[in-house]
């Protein structure tokens, strides 16, 4: 069996040239990085953006599980499969980070035979935005300390800021540090930390700015600490927003590739979808919709965690309306969520299959409460028994909800004809998108929505840090901004070793942070880490280069 690297670099690929003219877009307005990536010119938005828009498609999830579930891989199948059917589509996903790809996770590029490329390109730099972030982040932690130690003229609290510096790899050992030692020249000694870039808020930043004058202004509105009688204290007020959106202004335009039948692909930005709100940028989606009929994307995680973001931040800070969501599960994902051992998955065991069943039907109620019609796509491996695909049709068929097998990984857009064929006929149901919260909402209010209705729980709780978090929030006149829950991906609660559906849990609340910037607080629950470590074996003990420049180890 071929691997992922090994049929990518077998597929003849087109001059992205080629692939922006299915789109309509005219060389001129593509920013070549090499043959096969480029950045699109704003000057093709300001063309299109008074266009109808096409059809917006979400493709989530389950809540994930060691035994994979293939929402990538999924999400580009499906754009291929809609173009095998003569349909104007395009793709659009978030970018890799270089920590997890180096570390366990790998890329973020799809797989099999529904990938997009160059894949060795995408998932190393690219074309260099989670840089620019990096660099614009740290920008702001050197303009803060060099604000100290230059007489401290804001009376900024050295215990009381809030903003870490970032770094796109795993290293646990940055998680905590201190900085300034070695004398008043090195500057002033304070404890801080890094977390992974793609956490960063600038990340979510540029992930929800319309326009480079919107990146400017949220930047300035980012909170970094507080003064010593506790007012807070902003990027702006350090007046650090032009120069980070001067270090900002490439990476804001979205990125165009291909996928491996040449459907066009637009990867841009890519926030964490447990800290953040997890999706691909507002601007790549905004054009997609203006050049196709449509436009597939995909949110982090399961549909608890990136489909609620999804519809309740970025549809709602960017105007967009689903027209459908594909949620995407595997049988042995399910049996696993219905207590199978992960060394027996491959072992027909229809019990199982029913009891993780459940895990599929919150995600499906999930979708619902947004008024949006869902499709439930079962990638499919070759241990799946028929009587456990047979039965996944007689349970969807209970929900009445429609179902289709996914062979898109071996056998690409023809793999998901089926899928696409259900998914064309959900978008073509009437329209009824709503929000789950409302914005005026106190955040107790939409904290405890999202977990009641979207996550099952019976009650929510508060430490008393979460407390003095939500008093400053209030204190500051942020009531309104909108809620970015921050969960284990791997449970509809916060405790990642509930699998299936859980009911009846206390939902606790650990702390709340502050994105001013991206719009939303993030009331944390459980343990999240926004700096991963390295495994016992990481992926990067695999990968070398020979003096031809052939990579080897990179999936």
């Amino acid at each position: 069996m071929l691997s992922d690297m090994e049929i990518a670099r077998a597929t003849k690929l087109k001059p992205i040239e080629e692939v922006g003219a299915t789109l309509g877009i005219a060389p001129e307005e593509l920013e070549l990085y090499g043959r096969y990536k480029a950045k699109v010119s704003p000057a093709v938005w300001e063309r299109v953006k008074g266009r109808p828009d096409g059809k917006l498609i979400l493709v989530t999830a389950i809540n994930p599980t060691p035994a994979g579930e293939g929402k990538t891989t999924t999400t580009v199948g499906l754009g291929q499969a809609l173009a095998r059917l003569g349909k104007r589509v395009a793709i659009a996903l978030r970018e890799p980070s270089l920590g997890p790809i180096f570390g366990v996770k790998g890329g973020a590029t799809g797989g099999g035979y529904s990938q997009v490329v160059p894949m060795e390109d995408i998932n190393l730099h690219f074309t260099g935005d989670i840089h620019a972030v990096t660099t614009a982040h740290n920008l702001l932690s050197a303009l803060i300390d060099n604000h100290l130690q230059q007489g401290n003229a804001l009376g900024l609290d050295p215990r009381r800021i809030t903003w870490k510096r970032v770094l796109d790899m795993n290293d646990r050992a940055l998680r905590h540090i201190v900085i300034g030692l070695g004398g008043r020249a090195q500057g002033v000694p304070r404890e801080d930390g890094f977390d992974i870039s793609v956490a960063s808020e600038v990340m979510a930043i540029l992930c929800l700015a319309g326009s480079l004058t919107e990146l400017k202004e949220r930047l300035s509105r980012i909170v970094v600490g507080y003064t010593y009688d506790g007012r807070p204290v902003t990027a702006g007020d350090l007046k650090a927003q032009g120069a980070m959106a001067l270090l900002l202004k490439d990476a804001l335009k979205p990125n165009l590739v291909q996928t491996l039948e040449h459907v066009p692909a637009f990867i841009h930005g890519g926030p964490f979808a447990n800290i953040a709100h997890g999706c691909s940028s507002i601007q790549a989606t905004r054009l997609g919709l203006k050049l196709c009929d449509y436009l597939v994307t995909e949110a982090g995680f399961g549909a608890d965690l990136g489909a609620e973001k999804f519809f309740d931040i970025k549809c709602r800070v960017a105007g967009l309306k689903p027209s459908a969501a594909v949620i995407v599960a595997t049988v042995r994902a399910l049996k696993l969520h219905g207590g199978v051992p992960r060394g027996e998955l491959t072992e027909e065991n229809l019990a199982a299959l029913e009891a993780g069943f459940q895990n599929l039907e919150k995600q499906v109620e999930n979708v619902r409460l947004f008024g949006v019609p869902a499709v439930v796509a079962i990638n499919r491996f070759p241990t799946d028994s028929d009587r456990e695909l047979s039965l996944m049709a007689e349970l969807c068929g209970r929900l009445n909800v429609p179902f289709a097998l996914s062979e898109v990984w071996a056998k690409g857009g023809a793999g998901g004809l089926e899928l696409a064929e259900k998914v064309l006929a959900a978008c073509r149901e009437p329209a009824s998108f709503r929000f789950l919260y409302d914005e005026a909402a106190s955040p107790k209010e939409k904290i405890e929505t999202i977990a009641r209705k979207v996550y099952g729980a019976a009650r929510v709780e508060y430490t008393l840090e979460a407390e003095r978090d939500l008093k400053d929030i209030h204190d500051q006149g942020l009531d309104r901004l909108l809620v970015c829950m921050a969960k284990t991906q791997y449970s509809l609660s916060d405790d990642p070793m509930l699998l299936g559906r859980p009911q009846g849990f206390t939902l606790t609340v650990r702390e709340v942070r502050l994105s001013a910037g991206a719009g939303f607080i993030i009331p944390v629950t459980g343990q999240i880490m926004t700096m991963p470590g390295l495994p016992q074996h990481p992926a990067a003990l695999d990968m070398d280069i020979d003096e031809t420049g052939r990579i080897t180890g990179l999936f």
